[in-house]
């Protein structure tokens, strides 16, 4: 059983409707987002290009293109060094267009997941040290290169890092962190200490346009060309799941404009396989369907396959790539639900469902894939997932953590037992032998700092909603905070004690329960809910007996009354529209 909240801030709402002449309910959901600064507040409900911040204000970031343009005039060769999920691509599309734009000599590599690992390495400069590459610019990586930046200098490369990753450190017996920045010539990371960059929390993507944008005033190429990259770093700030407000809010919502009506042959024929050429994208196409596509490349192949489908200047070719890669998304989907469906029979086998902290060993999941496996078991049992595979060296792992569970500190107390680790509080890599797996669960679930509250899921609500003050005026303004995502959540309203008229179930599949609500007012409403239908008939059986559970059905007079989370929407069918609610729980 899930928890619910309802958000209270404590601010004056009223204050905040007046100062930006919008409604009480549009000022609750935007503080309820901590978006509470007036600036803030404006480019949340204004967001346009405009509003981004002055890129002359990163770190770096005008030394670099000062370096790059005197490199370009020498004709020096140029290598572009991306990572292969969705960010690294598109910041390597990004990079390595921008310079052929400004005549660089210029190509582009990106380290293979399974024989080089993340980022950039000793072998990948090697290897452009005896290609004759002057200089090495890397992309979504190389924050933490320190060793390998610093033999890249040391062999008379020039190098240039952009990243958006956090900055690395050591600690002493103390638990004191020194942060270590790598030697190269120019470092563009607004997580530096010394970055006077307002928004520390953009892409990597986001991060390699900011560099163009300076580049492009070298070589005085009109701002719009830099504009019209926007559409790409778009698809990266969504999937790589950073916070949508500030800067991020205003990628996305323009990118969105721009994708809408995109000129780029490779992204016109994955819209075309994925049978979605004539819908209104939003972000949900690009963290749910572009994206995968592109990642699937980086997971069980090479992730150039995804620049190559970029750069397309042939339809045939780019139909070619896009089709590859909606199979290779397949497949990974196919491999996915498999290797979930290994790790559930794991914990149930070994009853590991009363832990703290699941630490799961599937040898022969694809470690692409344990990442994704890692969350959706942390999604099945809310509790913090670590999937470990089977590798080259040994064994390696990928975790997803909860709220409330820190998971790179966790695993820090563990670092004597791990070879190679990374990450954040709710994500995190790793590498360990494989006679240390069973320690490193007995020690996480012995230090574990979650109780049993920890575990319970909790379900944050917006406000409470009655039915009557739902109207087609309130459902605008939702829609003009979207896109939704990662800190600006789709939101949620709750209501209390709702008479259940019918109740009946629908789709193919039937996996969709649909419900005629009526309120205390007398008020009727639909609602579509797309979870557990057999866990809901259990507790309406468990509450009011199963002759009720029939009388639902049947659509005759019952008892049942429910409490509700929801979002309401509308509902367009046979050329009728009416307000309809999307049950997200029910109690």
């Amino acid at each position: 059983m899930k928890k619910w909240y309802i958000k209270n801030k404590g601010v004056n709402y009223n204050e905040i409707s007046k100062r930006f002449n919008i409604s009480n309910f549009l000022a609750k959901l935007i503080v309820n987002r901590d978006v509470t600064e007036d600036k803030l507040i404006e480019s949340f409900l204004n967001p346009c290009i405009n509003r981004l911040h002055p890129a002359e204000e990163m770190k770096d970031v005008e030394k670099a293109a000062k370096i790059i343009k005197e490199k370009i005039l020498e004709k020096k060769k140029i290598r572009v060094i991306g990572d292969y999920d969705v960010d690294g691509v598109i910041s390597t599309f990004l990079l390595y267009s921008a310079l052929k734009r400004v005549g660089a000599i210029v190509d582009y590599d990106i380290p293979d997941r399974i024989k080089d690992g993340y980022g950039i390495n000793i072998d990948i400069i090697n290897r452009a040290k005896e290609e004759c590459i002057d200089t090495l610019i890397t992309c979504d990586n190389g924050i933490a290169a320190i060793d390998e930046i610093s033999h890249a200098v040391s062999n008379d490369m020039t190098v240039i890092v952009t990243d958006h990753h956090d900055i690395p450190f050591i600690e002493d017996d103390n638990g004191c962190r020194s942060f270590m920045v790598p030697k190269a010539q120019c470092v563009v990371n607004p997580k530096q200490e010394d970055c006077s960059y307002k928004f520390k929390k953009i892409c990597g993507a986001a991060v390699a346009y900011k560099f163009i944008e300076i580049l492009y005033k070298e070589f005085l190429i009109p701002k719009d060309e830099t504009i019209k990259f926007i559409e790409f770093v778009a698809i990266a700030t969504v999937c790589d799941v950073v916070d949508l407000i500030d800067e991020n809010r205003i990628f996305v919502k323009e990118g969105l404009k721009m994708l809408n009506k995109t000129e780029n042959i490779g992204l016109k024929a994955l819209l075309k396989i994925n049978n979605i050429e004539d819908k209104t994208l939003s972000a949900y196409h690009l963290g749910f369907v572009i994206g995968p596509c592109i990642n699937a490349s980086g997971r069980l192949d090479n992730a150039k396959r995804g620049i190559e489908l970029l750069l397309s200047k042939k339809e045939e070719t780019a139909n070619r790539l896009a089709k590859e890669l909606y199979d290779l998304n397949s497949e990974r989907k196919d491999m996915t639900k498999e290797g979930v469906e290994k790790a559930i029979e794991i914990i149930e086998k070994n009853n590991y469902k009363d832990q703290s902290v699941f630490v799961i060993y599937v040898p022969d999941i694809h470690e692409s894939l344990a990442g994704i496996v890692a969350g959706r078991i942390r999604e099945k049992y809310n509790v913090p997932s670590i999937i470990i595979t089977k590798a080259e060296n040994g064994a390696k792992g990928s975790g997803r953590s909860i709220e409330g569970y820190n998971m790179f500190e966790e695993l820090l107390k563990c670092k004597d037992l791990l070879i190679k680790f990374g990450g954040h509080p709710m994500a995190a890599g790793l590498s360990i032998s494989e006679d240390s797996i069973d320690l490193l669960r007995e020690r996480l679930n012995r230090f574990s700092p979650l109780t049993k509250e920890d575990l319970v899921p909790k379900v944050y609500l917006d406000m409470q909603l009655p039915i009557r003050s739902i109207s087609y005026e309130i459902i605008d303004e939702l829609h003009g905070i979207e896109p939704f995502g990662k800190a600006n959540p789709k939101p949620l309203f709750g209501e209390k004690g709702l008479k259940v008229i019918r109740a009946s179930i629908l789709g193919k599949n039937r996996n969709v329960l649909k419900l005629q609500f009526l309120s205390k007012e007398g008020l009727s409403i639909e609602g579509i809910y797309f979870g557990d239908i057999t866990d809901f008939e259990y507790t309406i059986m468990k509450k009011y007996g199963e002759s009720e559970l029939r009388k639902l059905y049947n659509g005759n007079k019952n008892d049942i009354i429910l409490d509700i989370v929801f979002y309401p929407e509308i509902n367009e069918f046979n050329g009728n529209t009416s307000i309809q609610l999307i049950i997200e729980d029910l109690r």
